[in-house]
C-alpha cells in the first residue's frame, strides 16, 4: 500500500532558490496524502480538520504553521463545514530544498549557526505563542513582496524558527512496516469518508483483508476496535465545529457522520468528559481570543 503516497517532484526553477505558494480554494482542490525532498513550512490562515504527518494523526485549526523535514508523509484533510464565506480554504506555503542551505551558509556565514540549528530537525514541528504571530506575521506579507524581498524574509523566517522553543512535535516516519503503512490507509480512509455511512466490509476491502483478518490486525496492534477508532474521529472533528461553527448541534452531529442523536450525545460525553452543549460554551472564549490574535 506504499504507493498511495503520493511523491511530488518539486519543480524549483533556475531563476528561484524557493517556492512561495498561496492558495484560496475548495477543500477538494488540496493535495493528497504526499512527500518530497524538500524542505516545507506552512501555514493555514483559513481552515480546520485533520492532520496526517508520518506516523502522526490529530485536529488542526486555522493559524496553524508547522515546518516538515525532507520525505515525511503529509497531508491536511480540511473538513467540508468549516470554510470562509465563499466556501473556500486559504493557506500559505513554502517550499525549500536542503541545498538552499548549504548555499546560505556559504555565501552568507553570518546564517550557519541559525540554519544548523534547523537542520538538526527530523521531525515535523509545530509552532506555539510569540513565535507563531511572527511566522504568520512574515509570511502573510511575503503575499506582497518582490523575489529579493521574499528572499530576505525567509531568511528572517529561518531565525525566528532556530531561535524558538515554542514548538510541539507533530510528526515523523518511523521505518515504514507493513502495519505502519496500514495504519496510515486506515486514517486516510477515514479521513475522507466520515461524513458518510462505513462499514467493517468498506474499510477492510480498502485496505485488502477480509473482515476476519481485519479484526484481528486491529485488536493485536492497538487493542481498538474499528467503530471506537471511527467514533474518535468524528468526535474530534465535531469539536471542531462545535469550537469553530454556529452550526445546531444536532446538524453537528449529522455532519460528523453520527445517525443517532442521543448516541452522538453519549459517544461524546463518553470520550470528552461533557456534552457538546458543555463543550461549546467553555470553549468558545477561548475560540474567540484564538481567533482574535491572527
Amino acid at each position: 500500500m506504499q504507493e498511495n503516497i503520493k511523491y511530488c517532484h518539486v519543480p524549483i526553477f533556475d531563476d528561484k532558490s524557493f517556492i512561495y505558494d498561496y492558495v484560496h480554494i475548495v477543500c477538494d482542490e488540496q493535495i493528497t496524502f504526499h512527500q518530497h525532498a524538500e524542505w516545507e513550512l506552512s501555514y493555514v490562515i483559513t481552515g480546520s480538520g485533520t492532520r496526517i504527518m508520518g506516523d502522526f494523526m490529530e485536529s488542526f485549526s486555522k493559524g496553524e504553521v508547522v515546518l516538515i523535514p525532507p520525505n515525511i508523509p503529509h497531508c491536511w484533510s480540511f473538513d467540508k463545514n468549516i470554510h470562509d464565506d465563499e466556501g473556500k480554504i486559504e493557506n500559505i506555503t513554502i517550499i525549500f530544498p536542503d541545498s538552499l542551505f548549504d548555499k546560505c551558509a556559504s555565501v552568507f556565514p553570518e546564517t550557519k549557526r541559525y540554519i544548523s540549528y534547523i537542520n538538526q530537525h527530523k521531525k515535523a514541528i509545530k509552532f506555539e505563542c510569540d513565535t507563531l504571530h511572527t511566522l504568520q506575521e512574515i509570511m502573510t506579507k511575503m503575499s506582497f513582496q518582490n523575489d529579493m524581498e521574499q528572499l530576505s524574509s525567509l531568511i528572517k523566517l529561518f531565525v525566528v524558527i532556530s531561535s524558538s522553543n515554542d514548538t510541539s512535535v507533530v510528526g515523523f516516519c518511523n521505518k515504514q512496516d507493513c502495519n505502519t503503512v496500514r495504519f496510515q490507509e486506515v486514517y486516510r480512509f477515514i479521513a475522507n469518508n466520515y461524513q458518510h455511512n462505513i462499514s467493517l466490509d468498506d474499510i477492510a476491502n480498502y485496505v485488502h483483508m477480509n473482515r476476519s483478518s481485519f479484526c484481528s490486525f486491529l485488536k493485536r496492534t492497538i487493542g481498538k476496535s474499528f467503530i471506537t477508532i471511527l467514533n474518535e474521529y468524528r468526535i474530534e472533528s465535531s469539536c471542531l465545529m462545535l469550537r469553530e461553527t454556529t452550526m445546531p448541534i444536532t446538524d453537528v452531529c449529522y455532519a460528523v457522520g453520527f445517525n443517532d442523536v442521543p448516541y452522538f450525545y453519549r459517544t461524546f460525553k463518553k470520550l470528552k468528559g461533557e456534552t457538546p452543549k458543555d463543550y461549546r460554551r467553555t470553549n468558545n472564549l477561548q475560540s474567540c481570543t484564538v481567533l482574535s490574535t491572527n
